[in-house]
């Protein structure tokens, strides 16, 4: 099939790359000349594993473009819409570019062919109805076939490809049988439980996914503060846990909280539309008090018992695997070590240019992780890269002033850190502390 799809974030360059892998032609349209030509050039601008090699492939194969225009809407059998909804002030999503970008599908469509347009964007229940309308009041003077259709995605960022390639599910809401059965013939090579539903119910899954999984993290949380008071090692009462085959153990980390582009804002969003709905958010409230409280607690650590106020940080990203910084526990803590007086030090393998753009020379950067340590009085992670949870800690005692280790994520075993000889404060587990 053709397929058009409007922004090149996250979810739309990985939607395109692997649909174009699958045979499909896909056009990709956005705003940014700059990045358009860098895309167009095979530079993915994220960073992804696994995407920069699909697109380079699919570049040569003519596969897939980016554009400015919105002309191949006309010749396309699916147009998604993939652009970002981030919160407003009161929690609300903001569809200023959804509504945006509709107003000109309108303007493209074509009366000669039926045409689905489909929401991967995370959006309010109501929204894709919202879209039929604009749709169909801009484009009153066409004669144009078209339907609506939700087609949430449930990618991962740090293995957004793999999540893409192998879904658990598809999702497909729509009230037209035609536009259920394109989408189906477009997804037929992808494995996964397919969900036909309505497109209520089908926005709702997303926000419904992103909440309980949420509710894991925040529940992991809050069970790290009683093993904090009560000497108990949440680690293991975690795993324990976990092996409940009715629970499961994914998203059951005690540690530093969630960030990104998607939790921090679904949940806002679920929030506010509870409210308008008479509904009461009371559990889903306080996932983000206790998100916040992980972060206060750990905070609260490094202010106790840092010897210095010289320290290192390995982590930027909110979580390991993507260059992506949005709402990550790191630039909080960073943030509030600032007004403390603290001089930072950080390093992360992907998302240094990022962090750059927003607090510029308020903090150093390191080449390595290693560079980092020197001469810094406590190091702090926060994200748990590979790397430093391989690293060699013989080195990374010697090169600190102090061997003070501030764990946000609980990467190392507690045995291994008494016999080291470090002062380690880790999340929900007994601190280690030499005598001396």
């Amino acid at each position: 099939m053709k397929i058009t799809i409007i922004g090149h974030g996250y979810v739309g360059l990985v939607t395109g790359c692997v649909l174009a892998d699958l045979g499909h032609k896909v056009s990709i349209i956005g705003r940014n000349k700059d990045k358009l030509e860098k895309l167009n050039n095979g530079d993915p601008i994220i960073y992804e594993p696994g995407l920069k090699p699909i697109l380079k492939r699919n570049l040569a194969s003519n596969h897939i473009e980016f554009r400015l225009d919105y002309n191949s809407v006309k010749d396309s059998k699916v147009v998604f819409i993939a652009v970002g909804t981030p919160p407003n002030p009161d929690g609300s999503a903001d569809l200023s570019a959804v509504i945006e970008v509709a107003e000109k599908i309108a303007e493209h469509l074509s009366d000669k062919h039926f045409t689905v347009v489909s929401c991967k964007s995370t959006v309010p229940i109501g929204t894709n109805q919202m879209i039929e309308k604009i749709i169909t009041k801009k484009a009153a003077s066409k004669k144009i076939k078209f339907a609506t259709a939700s087609c949430p995605e449930f990618l991962k960022e740090g293995s957004a490809v793999k999540d893409t390639l192998t879904p658990d599910r598809i999702v497909i809401g729509s009230n037209s049988k035609e536009a259920i059965e394109i989408l189906l013939q477009l997804h037929k090579k992808l494995p996964g439980k397919r969900v036909i539903t309505d497109l209520q119910s089908a926005e709702l899954i997303k926000y419904a996914s992103n909440s309980m999984l949420v509710t894991k993290i925040s529940f992991a949380n809050l069970i790290s503060f009683y093993a904090e008071k009560t000497g108990a090692d949440v680690k293991t009462v975690l795993t324990a846990v976990g092996l409940d085959k009715r629970i499961g153990k994914q998203f059951l980390g005690a540690g530093i909280g969630y960030g990104g582009s998607c939790f921090p804002k679904d949940i806002k969003a679920l929030i506010y539309m509870g409210k308008r709905l008479k509904i009461d958010t009371s559990l889903i409230e306080s996932t983000e008090k206790v998100n916040q409280q992980a972060k206060d607690n750990f905070l609260k650590k490094i202010i106790d018992n840092a010897r210095g106020k010289n320290i290192a940080v390995w982590g930027l990203s909110f979580k390991p695997n993507t260059d992506d910084i949005r709402f990550s526990p790191s630039l909080y803590l960073i943030d509030k070590l600032l007004k403390r007086n603290f001089k930072i030090t950080a390093y992360d393998p992907k998302a240094i240019a990022n962090t750059q753009k927003i607090y510029k020379n308020k903090i150093n950067y390191a080449a390595d992780q290693y560079s980092c340590l020197q001469n810094k009085d406590g190091l702090v992670i926060t994200t748990d890269w590979k790397q430093f949870i391989t690293a060699d800690l013989k080195k990374v005692k010697k090169l600190l002033n102090y061997p003070d280790i501030f764990d946000g994520r609980n990467i190392y075993e507690l045995e291994a850190m008494q016999k080291l000889g470090f002062n380690y404060y880790s999340t929900g587990r007994p601190t280690i502390k030499q005598n001396k």
